[in-house]
């Protein structure tokens, strides 16, 4: 029996050393096959006699059981650890990742950040903010503010007309804020200190301009309103928008149908390998129109020129946006990218004070 013996030893040893089921498989034909070892050896029986083939007969079959049992067990050995090895090849991370909280992704986007910086810097002024909606009547968005008939920005080229109503009157997208100002004249008796942010709308669209943009305009009505207050308002916004302590400016003579006199301002400025500095430099660069609001404006929305006098200014916020923050092309501010808008964005909760600085 000891040849039994060193068999079944040598067969359970290839197949607790078998690597995968192949190789369990030759080991199971070479040991159980047709040609197998234990297979030949149960060939053998029916030339013994009676007493010794029963004898030899039991040896070889609890050898054969004891192969079987044996590679059973490790066949499922074997399948168990080839099923974890694909499971953890093929393994699908199914669970998301913890969201950051919206506070630390949402970007405020900058036409909205520089909106709330000027409301800020003028707020302090003693401003208050006026509104109006953005389609307006011909009389509001031209006549009351001293446009003459036939004057082109009343022309299909430069303003959005819908169309006639069943009166045969025309509204209009406006194309400035004013008939804000307007509007407010109508509705509150001097003094008057008012800013008026928000959309405009003209037909023109290029690197520096769009369809649809975004300005705010001031207005002051009082008695004792002159040049001067206007020119130190201005001054005082530059310092606080652009923050820097002093900015040189400059007020050239131009035309409004809604002022008179009439100035474009232009800002001390320093250009550099693309940068723009405000409050040093030898250049300057315009930012904005402004005059003594006209007598004719004034007598068309019911305020007695010859008591009160005011002044206005106008300036578009996109334009000092891209001035301020850098930004190449006015296009990008309505693109609606997250990539720009994660660059240029600011976070939600960095509201501008001039306290705490505008810009965070």
């Amino acid at each position: 029996m000891s040849d039994l013996s060193a068999l079944k030893d040598e067969t359970l040893a290839a197949i607790e050393s078998a690597g995968d089921e192949a190789a369990l498989e030759a080991v199971r034909v070479a040991a159980l096959g047709k040609k197998g070892s234990i297979s030949a050896l149960l060939a053998t029986l029916g030339k013994l006699g009676p007493d010794e083939r029963k004898s030899r007969g039991a040896a070889i079959n609890a050898l054969k059981d004891a192969v079987t049992e044996a590679l059973a067990a490790r066949r499922a050995v074997l399948r168990k650890a080839a099923l974890e090895f694909q499971l953890a090849r093929e393994a699908l991370d199914m669970t998301l990742p913890v969201r950051p909280p919206a506070v630390e992704t949402g970007r405020i986007h900058p036409i909205s950040q520089v909106t709330d910086e000027i409301v800020a810097i003028f707020a302090d002024m003693g401003f208050a903010v006026a509104e109006g909606p953005d389609i307006e009547t011909d009389d509001f968005n031209f006549t009351k503010l001293n446009f003459p008939p036939g004057h082109p920005a009343r022309e299909m080229h430069d303003t959005f007309f819908l169309q006639p109503d069943e009166k045969g009157e025309r509204r209009l997208l406006r194309t400035h804020t004013s008939p804000v100002q307007v509007r407010t004249m109508l509705s509150q008796k001097p003094p008057i200190r008012v800013i008026c942010p928000g959309r405009t709308y003209r037909t023109d669209f290029d690197q520096t301009h769009t369809p649809m943009f975004h300005q705010v305009e001031g207005l002051v009505i009082d008695q004792g309103a002159t040049l001067a207050n206007l020119k130190w308002v201005l001054e005082e916004f530059c310092k606080a928008f652009f923050e820097v302590p002093k900015v040189g400016m400059r007020f050239r003579p131009s035309f409004f149908p809604f002022t008179s006199p009439s100035m474009e301002v232009d800002i001390q400025c320093r250009r550099s390998g693309g940068e723009i500095r405000f409050g040093e430099g030898d250049d300057w660069l315009e930012i904005l129109g402004c005059g003594m609001v006209h007598q004719n404006v004034l007598t068309n929305c019911g305020i007695d020129p010859d008591v009160y006098q005011g002044f206005a200014w106008g300036m578009g916020i996109d334009r000092v946006a891209m001035l301020k923050y850098g930004m190449p092309d006015l296009r990008d501010l309505f693109d609606a990218d997250l990539r720009w808008l994660d660059h240029y964005g600011f976070k939600p909760l960095d509201a501008p004070t001039l306290a705490g600085g505008l810009s965070g």
